[in-house]
């Protein structure tokens, strides 16, 4: 959807960790995601030749890949590898709208958050950790002991993948809406606030995890992305909805701060452009929030004021209410705001 936020300049380009232990369908979700019509993607993968991303979409629907050796990127000596890679999909000339690492099934999530977190590579920001697991077979991979998995507390996204084959996975006679809701309360233990999304063979909705450039390929690119869509096909999905506002006018810094620190139910992507007001006068903000994770900079670009706010079930007209009344907050000075504000700012950079 265009709205309000999509028209962002890309001085930062967002990176996402794609995480799962052995067997749980990253590399199914990822190249859904490749998938996407008109996305410049970028990704980072252990071994590319030994996984099974779809060559086409990698030579054609994708701009850039980049291959780390050494093993798990989170068991590297340094991040060097990692943050050269970065670097090198995050050239300007390569316009990418994402980028994605896609991390072994032995990595350690919480490190590999880290890596991104802390990377030296330029003109990048962490976009969020996607942990996908094999609901199937959940309790006998990931989550074999009393304690569940510390995995999940990285995570800013879980996709529950292979829920069709729930049907004949059932344990002790219990349906698949009892196994769903069990391994949701596991993951609850770790991580009571991060949204789960349910998936057959890695299909979610891109609009979760990045923002889609085009409606179908450009005309002037040769149409493998979209060859390869119609050879495996897309694959359907849970859809998720969103909520565009604009933003005529400054709003009060701690109202703005409220929102990204307790965003509506169900939200999991925040973004837009906000004029807030300040002792010194007005200044504009680029606001992007996944999950948890809030990255705040100072917006000196072209682009119309406003948020848009996505999530799967989410309810569209308590999210409508809920923008609509940050953005009428009152516009004056803020000082308390203003230091959470900047607070997050400094965080962010």
């Amino acid at each position: 959807m265009k709205g309000p936020g999509g028209y962002m300049a890309r001085r930062q380009i967002p990176v996402i960790a794609l995480t799962g232990y052995l067997g749980a369908g990253k590399t199914t979700v990822l190249n859904h995601l490749l998938r996407t019509p008109g996305a410049r993607i970028g990704v980072v993968v252990n071994d590319f030749g030994a996984i099974n991303v779809d060559a086409g979409l990698i030579t054609g629907q994708v701009d850039a890949a980049q291959s780390i050796a050494g093993g798990c990127v989170c068991c590297l000596e340094d991040s060097g590898g990692l943050d050269q890679a970065l670097a090198t999909l995050a050239a300007p000339r390569l316009r990418l709208d994402v980028i994605i690492v896609e991390a072994s099934g032995v990595a350690e999530p919480l490190s590999l958050a880290r890596l991104i977190r802390f990377s030296q590579a330029k003109n990048i920001r962490p976009a969020g950790l996607i942990e996908v697991v094999d609901a199937a077979n959940y309790f006998d991979t990931v989550d074999t002991r009393s304690d569940p998995p510390a995995r999940f507390e990285a995570a800013s996204l879980v996709v529950l993948n292979k829920i069709d084959q729930l049907d004949r996975a059932v344990h002790a006679g219990e349906g698949k809406a009892a196994v769903l809701g069990r391994i949701a309360e596991r993951i609850a233990l770790r991580n009571p606030r991060v949204p789960l999304v349910q998936a057959v063979r890695g299909g979610i909705d891109p609009e979760l995890v990045f923002d889609v450039a085009l409606a179908e390929d450009p005309e002037d690119q040769l149409p493998l992305g979209a060859l390869m869509r119609a050879e495996h096909g897309s694959g359907t999905h849970q859809h998720a909805a969103s909520v565009a506002l604009p933003a005529p006018a400054p709003i009060a810094a701690g109202a703005l701060v409220n929102l990204l620190e307790r965003p509506p139910a169900g939200v999991y992507r925040l973004k837009g452009i906000v004029q807030v007001a300040t002792a010194r006068g007005v200044k504009s903000w680029a606001v992007n929030l996944v999950g948890r994770h809030i990255h705040v900079a100072a917006h000196a670009g072209s682009g119309e004021p406003g948020l848009v706010a996505i999530g799967v079930g989410i309810d569209e007209q308590a999210v409508r209410e809920r923008l609509a009344e940050t953005l009428s907050a009152a516009q004056g000075a803020d000082s308390e705001g203003t230091r959470r504000l900047q607070r997050h700012a400094r965080l962010s950079a």
